[in-house]
């Protein structure tokens, strides 16, 4: 996400022409004849800015100068024809635009919304996720800025100049020539403006999105927030962030207002040669005042577009930046792709192989070593191992939220590499160890776990979950909203609406990971029993830190730092009064304890330590 571009904050020289041709092959199309209108109302409000000062002289010398009664008429329903016509054009362009441009931003939104849901989970766990929403809020409307600045700046703005200056160079070419002296030091001026305005808005950008990406995250913290006594602390990270904001918003407004006094100096010194010239003439030559009246009204007109053309390049970069920093999420490649023959996992049996697998996560030291078990199918096997054992990662890699680095995963002897990541998790109920709820109901969120359940299916497994009870006491029932993240539901109800999710999914796959430890004794005992009938006739794959899990488990595999050290079932690996298992079961044994927590890994540890020195 982060290329050479990106941190440079710099241009190419034609990039706003690239950029804006790619907008335009991407959305022209369907936006042509919404264009070619404004377009046509923008070029109405420019022909009668230009005739508004075309029709000065006249005003002058025909009806104030000559005295023509016969023209005042004539002369004034066109001037009132004209502003009619330009409020019309105004309040059309307008509306077209702003239609045009929500609908750019709505088309883009679901585009990155899309496109991140088709990126691996690398990409996610190396991006903070308030920062990314963040960056996406502050950017999407920089597509929008590109095309309307355009078509505004060449429709509206370049006609109305060139029809201005058209009138001035018909009144008198001679005065004309002194008014387009200001352009060349603009143009200069301009150019010099924004080289140091590229850098300045895109690490604006950056901070910004740091600044709200903090904000929500320390809001969906809360809890730990206030907990752990962390307000002084993050309110003095937060500070330091506003204060690099707003000292970076001051100096894009130092450097990108210094256009206005430059301008103004310059206009004003045209206007004090134009004047002086014309008054000389009129007061030497006897000129009548018509022409003078028209050439500087439309001097005056003509100085509105004349900045506003100049502030656009302004616009444009800023605009810019937020475009490209849009186009490198949607041109940021999964790296995870399903292989271009990928078929449809079918599953039969459930038989999960894993043969020699080994992983890393990016560089470090890897995390599996040539590991292989098999998971029978339709059984439970239960994964037990001290804090960096690898459990989760033989889950995470199952579901292929990873792909493995060395050795294959099979289920029923098919490569997962070899099927679409779709079809296998699919075929796949997850329960995470720390439940997720997303906006939406209580209903919403169990049916998340296959869409066209019925509300009786999706009651049934709630039941089974044991969450009927409690959600049957909330306000509304199931259509409860759960507010954000679940913030209304203690931790077990979370878990449970978790386990009614994967229950409801009714996969011949379930992956549990710690699903039950967010829960107390009861709730616990009563879940178990629902899981022990969910898991019948599923194979079942489950890190546990509970004893009867384990107990109870058809197979159980014992890692140790990504190694498999042992496997078999509790009776089998009890039967070794030596094992790390029994070793392990004895120490958590003695010491009481009904949860595998740290404690019993430390235990397991100190088992794991003894076994390898009897084996010395």
């Amino acid at each position: 996400m982060n290329s050479n571009k990106s941190k440079r904050g710099r241009a190419a020289p034609g990039e706003v022409y690239a950029v804006i041709k790619r907008i335009a092959a991407e959305n022209g199309r369907d936006f042509v004849w919404h264009y070619v209108l404004a377009a046509a109302f923008l070029a109405a409000i420019a022909g009668t800015t230009a005739f508004t000062a075309w029709i000065m002289r006249d005003v002058i010398d025909e009806i104030f100068y000559r005295q023509r009664a016969d023209l005042i008429v004539l002369i004034s329903l066109s001037i009132a024809a004209a502003f009619v016509l330009r409020g019309i054009a105004t309040y059309g362009q307008a509306v077209i635009l702003a239609k045009v441009g929500n609908n750019l931003v709505a088309r883009y939104q679901r585009r990155l919304f899309d496109h991140l849901m088709k990126l691996d989970m690398e990409f996610f766990s190396t991006t903070r996720s308030g920062q990314v929403a963040a960056q996406i809020n502050e950017n999407v409307s920089g597509i929008r800025s590109i095309l309307n600045i355009t078509v505004t700046s060449i429709a509206r703005d370049f006609v109305s100049l060139i029809g201005l200056v058209g009138v001035m160079v018909f009144q008198d070419p001679i005065l004309s020539l002194f008014a387009l002296l200001i352009g060349p030091p603009l143009v200069f001026f301009v150019s010099h403006l924004m080289r140091r305005l590229r850098r300045l808005n895109h690490d604006a950008i950056l901070v910004n999105s740091r600044l709200i990406g903090a904000m929500q995250e320390a809001i969906q913290g809360m809890a730990i927030v206030k907990a752990f006594t962390m307000e002084d602390q993050l309110s003095g990270k937060m500070h330091d962030l506003v204060a690099d904001s707003e000292a970076r918003s001051n100096k894009i407004a130092r450097v990108s207002e210094r256009l206005s006094p430059i301008s103004e100096m310059l206009g004003g010194f045209v206007f004090a040669a134009v004047i002086g010239y014309a008054g000389y003439r009129a007061t030497f030559g006897a000129q009548p005042p018509g022409t003078i009246v028209a050439f500087l009204t439309a001097l005056i007109l003509a100085y509105d577009p004349a900045r506003r053309l100049a502030r656009t390049q302004v616009g444009l970069e800023r605009a810019l930046v937020n475009a490209r920093m849009i186009y490198e999420v949607l041109d940021t490649v999964p790296r995870q792709e399903d292989a271009a023959d990928a078929g449809q996992l079918e599953v039969g049996k459930g038989d999960i192989r894993f043969d020699s697998v080994s992983f890393r996560y990016g560089p470090e030291a890897p995390v599996l070593h040539d590991l292989s078990f098999l998971a029978p199918g339709g059984k439970t096997t239960a994964i037990v191992g001290a804090s960096g054992a690898g459990k989760s990662t033989l889950i995470a890699l199952l579901q292929r939220f990873y792909d493995v680095s060395g050795g294959l995963i099979e289920i029923d002897g098919q490569d997962i590499s070899t099927v679409t990541k779709r079809s296998l998790r699919q075929q796949i109920a997850y329960v995470s160890q720390h439940p997720f709820l997303f906006e939406g109901s209580i209903g919403d969120n169990i049916r998340y776990g296959r869409p066209d359940a019925t509300d009786t299916e999706v009651e049934a497994a709630a039941r089974q979950a044991f969450a009927d009870d409690f959600i049957r006491e909330q306000p509304k029932g199931y259509d409860t909203p759960v507010g954000e993240s679940g913030a209304t539901l203690s931790g077990g109800q979370r878990q449970r609406i978790s386990i009614a999710r994967a229950l409801v999914r009714n996969a011949p796959i379930l992956l549990l990971d710690e699903a039950t430890s967010a829960l107390d004794n009861e709730s616990e005992a009563r879940v178990q029993a629902a899981l022990a009938t969910a898991t019948k006739g599923r194979t079942t794959i489950v890190i546990a830190h509970r004893l009867s899990t384990v107990i109870n488990a058809d197979h159980i595999v014992v890692l140790d730092h990504g190694r498999l050290v042992e496997e078999g079932t509790h009776a089998g690996l009890m039967a070794d009064p030596n094992s790390i298992y029994a070793r392990f079961h004895n120490l958590h044994d003695e010491a009481g304890l009904g949860l595998l927590d740290d404690t019993a890994e430390t235990a397991l540890e100190e088992a794991q330590r003894a076994g390898a020195a009897a084996g010395s």
